[in-house]
């Protein structure tokens, strides 16, 4: 695309239009800044409930690769990919994944997290190599993170996994009739014009933030790493961590905290077993094989004592 090409398609966007809210922003107070930017946020909400059936069968899909051994990979540039390597960074504290079960890679590589790098974002090539670099197969699930739906780096990524059969999700914050790639999966959220002319760490960052959530948290709830709406799959990396898995033990056993104690150090750290063994009165070895015949569901193992 040349520049003018350029020049007009960014005309047409969504993202890149004045918001006729925010048109005396300059001269507002602190606080009528605060209002203004708060008020443009609460549409976001709105906007991805619209979106609710694709995202649901979005989670499937996750779960369904997880299953059978795949992954679930990010891709995006600035503000975007950096939503997703964040997203994919808390899973394993948060739901004791492997890191390499949720990734996020952002155009740049590495040192775009912390400085940004925007031509990183202009190869479409770049990311039809990613493919192979890090390589994806069929098991897998591919997100492409776009704002503005139309990053070359995404591009290339989505084009590259379809043509090699591979499932793709495409989120992005202009309507779907905007796009010029297309996905198994397109979860559109038109946000509309930015508190900031362009400035899509705003509202886009937002419903991208928010999808992204819901993504991996109900592919991880559909896995069983949640109990009632507890999150018992924790990796015990520190010791706030230690100390919560105590808590939750404590909390559905009705046990003290000496006893709490005891049950984690005999289920070897593994907060489920823990579990199993303390609401089900089993010991550690039954816990585990409860757990295992139960595809790790603690419901599914309690119901079979």
């Amino acid at each position: 695309m040349d520049q003018k090409e350029l020049y007009s398609s960014l005309s047409r966007l969504d993202t890149e239009q004045r918001n006729k809210n925010t048109m005396e922003i300059d001269l507002a107070s602190s606080l009528e800044i605060a209002r203004l930017i708060n008020e443009e946020d609460q549409k976001v909400a709105i906007e991805v409930s619209q979106k609710l059936d694709v995202i649901a069968e979005a989670i499937d899909l996750i779960s369904q690769s997880f299953t059978i051994g795949g992954r679930l990979l990010y891709f995006g540039a600035g503000t975007s990919g950096r939503l997703g390597v964040l997203d994919a960074a808390e899973c394993p504290p948060t739901f004791g994944t492997n890191p390499e079960q949720v990734q996020g890679f952002i155009a740049g590589g590495k040192n775009a997290m912390f400085v940004a790098q925007e031509g990183a974002e202009d190869s479409e090539e770049s990311g039809r190599e990613e493919i192979e670099r890090q390589k994806i197969t069929s098991l897998d699930v591919i997100c492409g993170v776009a704002a503005s739906g139309r990053t070359p780096y995404v591009h290339g990524v989505l084009k590259e996994g379809r043509e090699r059969g591979i499932k793709t999700i495409f989120v992005t914050t202009v309507p779907e009739e905007q796009l010029q790639v297309s996905a198994d999966y397109i979860i559109d959220v038109p946000v509309g014009p930015e508190v900031i002319m362009g400035s899509t760490r705003m509202k886009s960052g937002t419903a991208q933030k928010m999808i992204l959530n819901m993504l991996t948290t109900g592919a991880m709830i559909r896995q069983g790493k949640i109990y009632e709406n507890v999150m018992v799959d924790l990796m015990l990396t520190n010791q706030k961590l230690v100390e919560r898995a105590k808590r939750i033990i404590s909390t559905f056993a009705g046990c003290g905290y000496e006893e709490a104690t005891s049950y984690l150090h005999d289920a070897k750290g593994h907060v489920k077993t823990a579990l199993v063994m303390a609401i089900g009165n089993r010991d550690y070895t039954q816990a585990r094989k409860l757990l295992r015949q139960n595809q790790g569901f603690i419901r599914k193992a309690l119901a079979g004592i």
